[in-house]
């Protein structure tokens, strides 16, 4: 799978449905819509420490993807929970 905005390639793996490549930690195919099982060494998305400790999440302190079309936020690791994609600023 390769970036649309600087063609490297990105970590992928094929859609169980539809067999296209998928980023690979997606919950869902990006292109057929299917729900995908979780990679053995995937780690849950957006489960901060408030989540598993029960206290309220601020939802004004979450970063949107840049992407601008992707409906996923910014996890801790600086990228979308939904499409991979490295966090580069403000939505377009």
């Amino acid at each position: 799978m390769k970036c649309p905005h600087c063609k490297a390639d990105l970590p992928s793996r094929e859609c169980p449905e539809c067999h296209e490549r998928i980023p690979l930690e997606g919950k869902f195919c990006c292109h057929c819509g299917v729900e995908l099982p979780l990679l053995a060494n995937a780690k849950p998305h957006l489960v901060s420490a408030a989540e598993s400790a029960g206290d309220e999440i601020d939802f004004s302190k979450r970063i949107l993807c840049s992407d601008g079309a992707c409906i996923g936020v910014i996890n801790e690791h600086g990228v979308c929970s939904e499409c991979g994609k490295p966090y580069t600023g403000e939505a377009k």
